[in-house]
C-alpha cells in the first residue's frame, strides 16, 4: 500500500459542534497530517469543491481520512460521511457516489463513468481499526437490584455493536467499577464476541463488596485505557477510533475526584474518541452524564428499559464505525499527467454533499488490480 501523501504518521483534528442538549454525535472527523494543503474547517485531505461543480452547500460532510494509490491506475480514498451535526450516516454504497477528475487541460471536472471506473466501496479493514471500551456499574446497588437486566443488556450491547462473523477490524474491551481507585478489567480487547458474552455470563453478585462508586475515577481511568487503544491501534497505515461507553446507576459517591476533573478529561481527550453515557434510576445526574457521554446519552427510569437503552446506545456506536467508506476506482489519467484534482460527490435520500482532494498519476498504466 503505497500513501499518496507518504506521511510517517497520521494526526487527528476533530471539530465538535456543540448544540442545544445532549448531540446525537458531536464529533465529526478531520485529519490534518504534516504537510497537507487546502485545510477548510473539518475536510481534513480536502478542501470546499471547485464552484465550477455548482456542488457546494450541502447538507453531508465527507471528511477525508487519508488516501493513497496502488498501481497500475487505482486511487483509494478513506473517509467518513455525517450531516452537518455530525450524525453518522452509514450504509452508503458504490452507486451513491460520483466521481469527477480535473487534469492539466481542463478548465473544470469532467465526470468519470462509474462503469468504466469500476468504483466500489471496499471493505475497510485493510486500513481501519475500531475500539469500544464498554464500563459498567458494578456497585452494590446495581448487583443487589438490577445485575440480571443488566447482563442481558450488555449481552444485547455486544451482539448488536460486534459484527456476526468475528472481525480483527471490530474490538471491544469490558471494565468495571466500584468504589475503588481502580478500574477493574473484565474482558481485554477482543474481537471474539463470544470471550465478551462469557464474561458477562460470569459476572456474579460476590464480584463486589463495595458499597460506594467512584464514577469520576472510572471516567478519567477509562479515557487513558481508550487513549492507549487509540495510539496502539493508529499507525502509519491504519487509521484507529474509539467508543467509551459508561453506565451508571447513580452519582459519585467516592468523591475521590472532581466533577470538572473527569468533564476536563473527557473534553481534552484526543478527539478520535465518542463517549457515551447510560444512567439507571432517580439516583443518576442527568446533566453530569450528559457531559462524560459528549456524544450522545440516554437514560432508563427502572431496570425494565435497561436493554432498551444500551440497545439505542449500541445503534450509535455500530452506526458510528459503518460510517466510514473505502472508497476505490480506476483512474482514466496516466503516467505523465502530474497531479490532478479529484472531486467526490455523495447522494442520500434528498441529501448531498461533496469534498475535494488530488492525487498523482506518476506511474498509472491501464487497468486496476
Amino acid at each position: 500500500m503505497k500513501f499518496y501523501t507518504k506521511i510517517a504518521a497520521i494526526s487527528f483534528i476533530i471539530a465538535l459542534f456543540v448544540s442545544c442538549g445532549n448531540a446525537d454525535d458531536d464529533v465529526e472527523f478531520g485529519v490534518n497530517p504534516g504537510g497537507s494543503t487546502d485545510i477548510s474547517g473539518d475536510l481534513g485531505l480536502g478542501k470546499p469543491v471547485d464552484k465550477c461543480l455548482n456542488l457546494e452547500g450541502g447538507d453531508l460532510v465527507l471528511s477525508i481520512q487519508n488516501q493513497f494509490t496502488t498501481l497500475p491506475g487505482k486511487v483509494s480514498v478513506f473517509f467518513r460521511v455525517s450531516d452537518k451535526e455530525g450524525k453518522p450516516v452509514s450504509g452508503l454504497e458504490a452507486n451513491q457516489f460520483t466521481i469527477y477528475e480535473q487534469g492539466r487541460n481542463d478548465a473544470c471536472f469532467n465526470k468519470i463513468s462509474p462503469s468504466e471506473s469500476s468504483a466500489r466501496i471496499s471493505p475497510n479493514a485493510q486500513i481501519f481499526n475500531s475500539n469500544t471500551v464498554l464500563v459498567l456499574d458494578l456497585s452494590n446497588s446495581v448487583l443487589d437490584s438490577s445485575l440480571e437486566e443488566l447482563k442481558s443488556a450488555s449481552i444485547s450491547f455486544v451482539n448488536n455493536v460486534m459484527p456476526a462473523t468475528d472481525s480483527e477490524v471490530f474490538k471491544m474491551a469490558i471494565y468495571w467499577f466500584n468504589g475503588e481507585d481502580k478500574l477493574h478489567s473484565l474482558t481485554p480487547l477482543t474481537h471474539v464476541k463470544q470471550n465478551l458474552i462469557n464474561s458477562i455470563n460470569g459476572i456474579n453478585k460476590n464480584i463486589s463488596k463495595d458499597p460506594s462508586t467512584d464514577l469520576y475515577g472510572a471516567v478519567i481511568k477509562s479515557t487513558d485505557t481508550a487513549e492507549k487503544l487509540l495510539k496502539e491501534s493508529t499507525t502509519n497505515d491504519r487509521i484507529g477510533a474509539a467508543s467509551v461507553v459508561i453506565f451508571t446507576d447513580g452519582t459519585d459517591q467516592a468523591s475521590r475526584y472532581t466533577e470538572s476533573a473527569a468533564v476536563q478529561k473527557v473534553d481534552r481527550a484526543n478527539n478520535n474518541i465518542s463517549y457515551f453515557s447510560i444512567g439507571l434510576g432517580n439516583e443518576i445526574d442527568p446533566s453530569i452524564l450528559k457531559k462524560i457521554g459528549k456524544t450522545h446519552s440516554v437514560f432508563a427510569t427502572d431496570k425494565a428499559q435497561l436493554e432498551t437503552t444500551f440497545n439505542e446506545i449500541s445503534k450509535r456506536v455500530s452506526e458510528r464505525a459503518n460510517s466510514f467508506y473505502l472508497f476505490e476506482y480506476c483512474s482514466p489519467k496516466r503516467d505523465g499527467s502530474g497531479e490532478n484534482n479529484l472531486a467526490i460527490q455523495v447522494k442520500y435520500g434528498n441529501r448531498e454533499g461533496a469534498v475535494q482532494t488530488k492525487f498523482n498519476a506518476k506511474g498509472f498504466t491501464g487497468g486496476c488490480e
